[in-house]
Order: C-alpha cells, then structure tokens, then sequence
C-alpha cells in the first residue's frame, strides 16, 4: 500500500482509493500532472494549466474532464468569471494498493505500471529541480533540505513497520502545520522509497 500525493489541508483530507476503474482514468502522463498542479497549485483553468505545463488548451481541457469523469477533479465554479471554467481536485492523494500489480487484466497491471513509473519521474523531476534552483531560496532551507540514503536488512515485517512508522511521523507535522501561518513557511515535498534490492 503506497500514497501519493500532497496532504494539503483545503483539500478533502480523505484519500482516495484507487480501483481497476479509476486507476484506468488516472494512468496518464498528462492526468497525473494536471491533478498534481492543482493540488499544489489550488484552482486553475485549463488554459491557465496548459501554460504552466507546456501543453494545448485542447489537450488540458480533454484530460481535465476525463480526470471529472473518474472523480479526480471538480468543478470550482467560485472562482470562475463569465464562461472561464475552473477546475480544482477533489481529494488530498490517491491510496494504491499494490494488487493492482497482479490484477487477472493485463490492461489493469498496465496501467498500474505506468502510473507507479509516472510517480517514480516526477520524484526524480522534483529533485532535479531542487538541485537546480537550491541557490534561490535561502540558506536556512537550504539547510533543511535532504538527499540521503540507507541500507538496512530488514524482514518485509520490519520493512512494514518502517513504513507505518514513517507515514505517521510525516502524519504529525501535517496535524502540527496545520495553522502555520509564520512568513518562512512553503510547502515541503517528502518522498518515501522503501524497496529490497539484491546484492548479487
């Protein structure tokens, strides 16, 4: 079981769980980049995403309704002026259960791939862009910033424990920042990798 997502507190803070169907909708390069842009970035029009992403106005508006359809995104009509359509996503992330991987439907363990190597390009985008732009923020976030790695021999009962025990930590400083309104506050990206690897 994975999530994915960013916990942001306008948002539905329930997550929502991804089905044959639904991941289906969501497994799409462009899909899960407009519903991350609208997570981190709040309401937006199709036009305004098709700027920020590099693509056509045709393509986000397409995508944004098949994202509708699935229940990723909604309309945010508050926000809208004269025939402008905004859009904003319905939920804080997704919960993928990694039976997907072994569905009968070789459709479904597709899509369940692309989606996990779509998650796995954006960490490596974002980190990228971090060690790009890290001399434009200020050296008490440069400070705070991390890249680190272990390796640890773990039973996948242990690896499990990990696991849980990292999301609940990550969990608390949610709860904590919930009302931090202090002028040095950002959004913080945590990513998470836990996965055994051989020696040989």
């Amino acid at each position: 079981m994975a999530i994915f997502g960013l916990m942001d507190e306008s948002l539905d803070p329930t997550l929502h769980s991804l089905d044959a169907r639904s991941l289906r909708g969501l497994a799409h390069p462009l899909r899960m980049r407009l519903l991350s842009a609208l997570r981190r970035g709040g309401p937006a029009t199709a036009s305004q995403l098709a700027a920020k992403l590099g693509e056509s106005s045709g393509a986000t508006s397409y995508h944004l309704r098949q994202l509708a359809a699935h229940g990723f995104v909604e309309d945010a009509p508050e926000h809208g002026k004269g025939r402008e359509r905004w859009w904003k996503a319905v939920h804080a992330g997704v919960r993928f259960d990694d039976a997907l991987l072994r569905d009968r439907d070789p459709q479904v363990r597709g899509a369940a791939d692309l989606f996990l190597h779509e998650v796995a390009n954006n960490h490596t985008q974002e980190i990228a862009t971090w060690l790009g732009t890290g001399n434009d923020w200020s050296e008490a976030w440069r400070r705070a910033s991390d890249l680190s790695d272990w390796t640890l021999r773990l039973t996948p009962e242990a690896a499990e424990e990990l696991v849980h025990k990292m999301h609940d930590l990550v969990e608390s400083y949610r709860a904590q920042a919930s009302g931090a309104s202090a002028p040095d506050t950002e959004q913080v990206r945590l990513h998470t990798h836990v996965f055994p690897v051989r020696t040989e």
